[in-house]
């Protein structure tokens, strides 16, 4: 197989979707080096049933299970749930880049030659479990910095063994077999685990579980599985639910430490470690899904598995990374593992409408372009009959802005094909700096003549309010602080007349960023009169038995009313009064290495209906890889819409400009 991989099995929905070994490699014949995949497999494994069976506390000082650590005052103070996560400071067996150097250049290996304990760790004399209890250093205060640790996950499995002592388990090997693998269709000869050794310590039966593991990809999916199954298998509860919640959680005490994690190298993205697995609770790796988790191993040895799209893959065998790249680790198994597979998953994430039967755009040859160099291009429908808009690292309509803005305001006058766009200077609103480092406009509204602005970039975001026309602007004395990185109004008539109610509602993704992929939208609203009062918004929060929306003024109560794991980017809502539906145009983005610039050249474009803001959501139209950039973000805007609501117009930011798309819809008979 290409890429030196011995085995390959992705599992959609409980079903093989691929299954591919090398010569040789077939499951039935051998099984597979797992290298610190082995973390997971059999440390991770192992701590998290102990915790399920009542044996160990994660939060528990690792010295009531090391005796010799009480005597040491900073040894003593390290917890279970560090030497787990990495966030113990326990020194690593690794070379210095130094150290490494030397070796290379004497054509010696990097573990098995390393000079001191570090060297005799790899080749496990005496044996690996003393040197780390005694050995290895403790390079930080524990939990206060995060840094990659095989001897703290040897200690860890001495942790374990010793938790095991009053039980029928002899050591963490017995223990899996017994307590999990077994159960779960394992035999024992798809795997070995421990270098195939068993070290006596301290009265211990000590089994390695960082390394010197190998198994079938089967047996690999199978712990993959009931993982994604919170536990359960065939109907039977494994390991307690409630235990896998909390492991695959990002513990608030670890954070801090889990947050410094730091590389040299700045596309290296940061990885963060939970109990037994590393996940995307941060969406660290924009295309994949905020429940992501895995484990992983030397030579691209991974468990991915994604929850929400019910995906299990697994990747066994030599290195694919070659380094002629120059990408790191993470950095490779990004663009060539997470990114690919997170692409193959093309299908719309709601069923499609049976009210709106079909969505078609005119010509590429016929799409408006304006205001080049700019994106964004928020807009309402004004009380003088005018659009108003604002947009981003640009200079606006022509005559051009004699700087480029971060934030510009401008207004729109007429109706496709005929359209004059003009800039708004103002002092209270212009705004300067590229990319992130500018505020830039996500959302705008007209209520009662006043002119309500989102704007991002500003630690997730802030308004602002106009009472003459965008000519000038206050701003609200708070901002979000959680969520709600790209907030933008549902739009409805002209200076919002033919609103539901007397609520103004913003939705935003789930995250404080705004150049993140999130796995979900949320939503809040305020009276119409109180925009600009925080403590008038109030946010959904599900549904009640009734079936009827629900409302909280916590924030932290918030509920999805949208989802599309790993794709959900920036948007626009407007209410189509001609078809009395709400019109949901979502960015849904390419991996980092299809992006080309970002979707404002290359991506893909969905729309979506619904009687209500809140949803439920069907489907009118959906590409992965639309003809051509469908925009940092777009909307159909309500002065554009024919009376019956079915000629309609896009207006997105693709090509870094005001562009405008005709666009028709057919709805059912």
């Amino acid at each position: 197989m290409a890429g030196g991989t011995h085995k390959l099995l992705i599992i959609k929905d409980d079903k093989i979707i691929c299954q591919a070994f090398a010569k040789g490699w077939e499951d039935s014949v051998k099984t597979s080096g797992t290298s610190s995949l082995a973390k997971a497999l059999i440390s991770g494994m192992s701590l998290n049933a102990a915790i399920a069976d009542g044996y160990i506390d994660p939060d528990a000082p690792a010295c009531l299970y090391i005796p010799s650590w009480k005597k040491f005052d900073v040894k003593s103070k390290i917890t279970i749930r560090q030497l787990d996560t990495h966030t113990s400071g326990l020194e690593d067996a690794e070379a210095t880049d130094e150290e490494e150097q030397k070796l290379i250049s004497q054509k010696k290996d990097r573990h098995m030659d390393l000079p001191g304990w570090k060297g005799a760790f790899w080749r496990q004399k005496p044996d690996p479990f003393t040197l780390s209890r005694d050995s290895a250093k403790v390079l930080f205060k524990p939990g206060t910095g995060s840094a990659y640790s095989n001897p703290g996950i040897a200690m860890l499995n001495y942790a374990v063994t010793k938790s095991l002592q009053k039980t029928s388990y002899k050591d963490i090997r017995d223990y899996l077999d017994k307590r999990i693998f077994s159960r779960v269709g394992i035999k024992k000869d798809t795997y070995s685990m421990g270098y195939n050794t068993t070290y006596k310590v301290d009265s211990l039966d000590l089994v390695a579980g960082w390394g010197g593991a190998a198994f079938t990809a089967d047996a690999v999916a199978r712990i993959g599985r009931l993982i994604l199954k919170k536990g359960s298998w065939q109907g039977t509860q494994i390991i307690d639910s409630t235990v896998i919640k909390r492991a695959l959680n990002v513990d608030a005490t670890t954070m801090p430490a889990l947050n410094s994690n730091l590389t040299n190298d700045d596309r290296e993205p940061k990885t963060t470690a939970v109990l037994g697995w590393f996940t995307n609770h941060d969406g660290t790796f924009k295309s994949l899904p905020r429940d992501a988790f895995w484990g992983a191993g030397a030579g691209e040895q991974l468990l991915l598995v994604i929850p929400s799209l019910n995906i299990i893959l697994v990747r066994m065998g030599e290195t694919m990374n070659k380094g002629t790249t120059g990408e790191g680790y993470w950095e490779f198994i990004e663009n060539n593992i997470f990114n690919p597979i997170a692409d193959a998953v093309d299908e719309p994430p709601y069923p499609k409408s049976d009210f709106i039967v079909s969505a078609k755009f005119a010509p590429a040859n016929e799409v408006i372009r304006m205001a080049e160099g700019g994106d964004c291009w928020p807009s309402t429908w004004g009380d003088d009959g005018l659009m108003y808009t604002a947009y981003g690292d640009g200079n606006g309509f022509k005559p051009q802005t004699d700087i480029k803005l971060s934030m510009g305001l401008a207004v729109v006058s007429g109706t496709p094909p005929n359209l004059t766009g003009a800039n708004i200077r103002t002092q209270s609103a212009d705004r300067v700096g590229q990319g992130p480092a500018g505020a830039k406009p996500s959302g705008m509204i007209m209520v009662d003549g006043k002119l309500y602005m989102w704007v991002r970039n500003v630690n997730n975001a802030r308004l602002a309010c106009s009472t003459d026309h965008s000519k000038t602007w206050t701003w609200a004395d708070w901002k979000f602080d959680t969520s709600f990185g790209c907030p933008n109004f549902i739009n409805y008539g002209k200076n919002n007349t033919g609103a539901r109610d007397g609520y103004v509602y913003t939705y935003s993704v789930d995250d404080a960023s705004a150049y993140k992929y999130a796995d979900q939208m949320v939503l809040t609203r305020v009276k119409n009169t109180q925009i600009m009062d925080w403590k008038a918004y109030e946010f959904f929060a599900g549904y009640g038995n009734s079936g009827k929306p629900l409302w909280s003024i916590d924030i932290r109560r918030r509920k999805p009313v949208y989802v599309n794991p790993g794709k959900t980017y920036r948007s626009g809502m407007t209410f189509d009064a001609g078809l009395k539906r709400y019109l949901w145009c979502q960015v849904v983005p390419l991996s980092n290495d299809k992006e080309e610039q970002g979707p404002r050249f290359k991506g893909g474009l969905g729309i979506f209906e619904s009687p209500n803001p809140w949803g439920p959501w069907k489907t009118v139209f959906y590409t992965r890889e639309w003809d051509m950039g469908p925009g940092e973000s777009g909307c159909l805007p309500v002065n554009w819409m024919s009376k019956d609501g079915r000629t309609i117009y896009y207006l997105f930011s693709g090509n870094d400009s005001f562009s405008v798309r005709k666009l028709t819809l057919q709805t059912k008979q």
